[in-house]
């Protein structure tokens, strides 16, 4: 099944968890799209299965570090996340047996992004503190560190070869994972957004495009080999200042982003143009939204998990 307007119009509300009694900061999908794993404000992570009943599988909880930034590794049964109360570490975690198997400290303030490579046990973090650190998951110390002017984003690329961060909103660098020590390969600069700050940066999966969301009323679209800003996507509701987070659809024709008001919007990547408004009558801000990278279905969050699917075939 392939996507198209008609199918993505056609997204429906299949499921809603109610588990949570807090908001769901950040959810990801395994690498084979068969379970899915959210962390909330109320401390806790649950497991979803997305392969065969679309059911929960399972609810651990980290009440003493809290969870944000949850993402599934390679291996599918272990977890990273960061910290949002007590220290600023990231956490290394089990699920078959619900134990950390390592923390990783140096942080000094809130870690606001996490990312995992697609190829390895390497991941990025970025924080408050104005740094952005490489890690390996063998081991606590970490790789690397660059210390930047302003919040940080990052990113890697589809192939893993390179990364991109997002500086002070309004400039991107990119990085050789190979020669990072040696600075940025290419730097793009874009006019400064005065009234939001970028809190998300996702590259397409051909690693062509480079999506940028907001606690604002923009997303953003830029060409990621020249840096030239392609699309400003526009009309969801954001006066919060919240953290909304965009995402590609798998084959990277559509962008979607949550809503103040619980919808999610549905974007063209290639000519701008709104595609759809999908109302699944979330009762709070719609802070998640992602595609399943093997499975036509898409998950979105308030303080409700909500599945959909599409509910016709072309």
């Amino acid at each position: 099944m392939k996507l198209c307007d008609s199918v993505v119009k056609s997204f429906r509300v299949a499921k809603v968890f109610r588990d949570n009694t807090d908001k769901i900061n950040s959810i990801d999908f395994a690498p084979n799209g068969e379970s899915l794993i959210s962390g909330s404000e109320d401390d806790s992570i649950v497991i979803y299965d997305c392969a065969n009943e679309g059911k929960q599988k399972r609810n651990l909880y980290s009440k003493k570090y809290g969870v944000d930034n949850i993402n599934y590794t390679h291996a599918g049964n272990t977890v990273i996340y960061s910290s949002n109360k007590v220290d600023d570490a990231i956490r290394y975690q089990s699920l078959h047996d619900n134990k950390y198997i390592r923390y990783f400290p140096g942080h000094t303030k809130r870690v606001v992004c996490l990312c995992m490579s697609p190829v390895d046990d390497s991941f990025l973090s970025g924080s408050l503190d104005k740094t952005i650190r490489l890690w390996d998951l063998r081991s606590q110390s970490c790789q690397g560190m660059m210390s930047i002017p302003g919040r940080p984003i990052a990113s890697f690329d589809p192939e893993g070869l390179i990364f991109a961060a997002g500086i002070n909103s309004e400039m991107i660098k990119l990085y050789d994972l190979r020669s990072f020590d040696k600075g940025p390969f290419t730097t793009f600069r874009l006019q400064q957004d005065k009234d939001c700050d970028w809190t998300g940066l996702k590259f397409s999966s051909d690693g062509k495009l480079i999506l940028i969301s907001t606690n604002g009323t923009v997303v953003r679209l830029i060409d990621a080999f020249h840096g030239q800003p392609l699309q400003t996507f526009m009309g969801h509701l954001n006066t919060k200042g919240l953290p909304l987070e965009a995402s590609f659809s798998p084959d990277g024709q559509y962008v979607l982003s949550g809503s103040q008001d619980g919808r999610i919007h549905v974007w063209n990547s290639e000519n701008g143009s709104k595609t759809a408004v999908l109302d699944g009558k979330h009762p709070g801000p719609l802070q998640c939204v992602k595609f399943n990278p093997r499975f036509m279905m898409l998950a979105s969050t308030c303080s409700n998990m909500a599945f959909w699917l599409p509910t016709v075939e072309e």
